[in-house]
């Protein structure tokens, strides 16, 4: 069946909308109402959405040694779910107002894992949660040289304590699959550096 393709200025009205709260993220109020498939209209609809800003993934691969560099460090959203609270997951930052996702992978790549890319590729564009947030990510494949990566890492001010390894392709798949990566931002970055590794080394001579 055809995907159905409804245009947001005409099918979709935002009654109201309110913030009620604002800390280090926030949260709006929407009431909104919209076209159904149907065709007709939906009553109104209040849901919050939780806004955190957008955010940038970036997968560290080296083709020649054919690892990734992974961090891993505390999450506080994990331990609310009742969860092992320290996380292995890629590379990522939040896109501050100015800057390119680019830019920030480059930034996020030196400051949690002490990485130069050497070349970096977009993989594309996700939401996050689109039921209650409205978080998108930026996902980046970048090339580095995994000897160089070792040791702690994070900014002090901003409560980051991050440590950061390797390990080789295979492995990291294998810790997606047995739950030891259990993060939605890595799992896909992994899984898609499974189907397309080789086209990396094609691209880049290895």
């Amino acid at each position: 069946m055809a995907e159905t393709r409804f245009s947001v200025a005409e099918d979709v009205q935002i009654i109201a909308r309110e913030r009620r709260f604002q800390g280090y993220f926030a949260i709006d109020v929407y009431r909104v109402r919209h076209r159904t498939f149907a065709g007709g209209w939906t009553g109104d609809i209040v849901r919050e959405v939780f806004e955190r800003g957008h955010a940038v993934v970036v997968i560290l691969y080296d083709p020649v040694r054919d690892q990734i560099a992974l961090i891993e460090q505390f999450r506080v959203g994990a331990l609310a779910a009742g969860d092992y609270p320290w996380l292995v997951e890629c590379v990522a930052g939040i896109i501050e107002d100015g800057e390119t996702p680019e830019r920030v992978a480059l930034r996020e790549a030196e400051e949690e894992a002490g990485a130069t890319a050497a070349d970096m590729v977009h993989i594309g564009k996700y939401i996050i949660t689109p039921g209650g947030s409205s978080e998108t990510v930026q996902l980046f494949c970048a090339r580095i040289d995994a000897s160089r990566i070792d040791g702690l890492h994070g900014l002090e001010h901003e409560g980051e304590d991050i440590r950061v390894f390797t390990v080789p392709v295979d492995e990291a798949y294998a810790m997606v699959k047995d739950g030891r990566i259990a993060n939605s931002m890595a799992v896909i970055a992994v899984q898609w550096l499974m189907l397309e590794r080789q086209g990396l080394k094609a691209r880049w001579g290895v």
